[in-house]
């Protein structure tokens, strides 16, 4: 279906944070990488949160989606039985588990600029008469 005068195309808005989060590992030394999280009110229910590609063997992004509930609820309680587990860590963390047939990443994100995002995408989503539709929830998926 092509856009016509009758028929525009569908506008959406969108979030983009960047942001740093730390990879917890056995290595003391933690070790600090930039990490993209994104929502647009053309996928109300989802955020993706994007490793750079000079990170990934493959040499592209690797883009994870998920509910946005599931982030929203694992800052305050272990959640997650899938892909994509988060939870708090202390009073001012938040840990999200990434798993994937090629192993298990785990990050640490300071829990304010989660928080932030997550006021921003709301209010986007407000702002775009786009709110979340009751009950309906999108898988986690992880796309390269």
């Amino acid at each position: 279906m092509s856009a016509t005068a009758e028929n525009p195309p569908a506008t959406s808005a969108a979030v983009e944070e960047r942001v740093s989060a730390r990879v917890i590992s056995d290595d003391p030394l933690f070790r600090a990488i930039p990490v993209a999280l994104r929502f647009t009110t053309a996928e109300p229910l989802a955020i993706r949160i994007v490793f750079p590609a000079e990170l990934s063997p493959d040499g592209t992004d690797n883009e994870w989606v998920f509910p946005r509930t599931l982030l929203e609820a694992g800052l305050l309680a272990p959640t997650g039985t899938g892909d994509v587990r988060v939870w708090p860590c202390g009073r001012v963390q938040a840990v999200v588990e990434f798993h994937s047939p090629d192993g298990v990443a785990v990050l640490q994100f300071d829990s304010a600029v989660l928080r932030r995002f997550l006021r921003r995408t709301y209010a986007t989503a407000a702002a775009a008469d786009a709110g979340p539709a009751a009950g309906a929830r999108p898988a986690a998926t992880r796309t390269a």
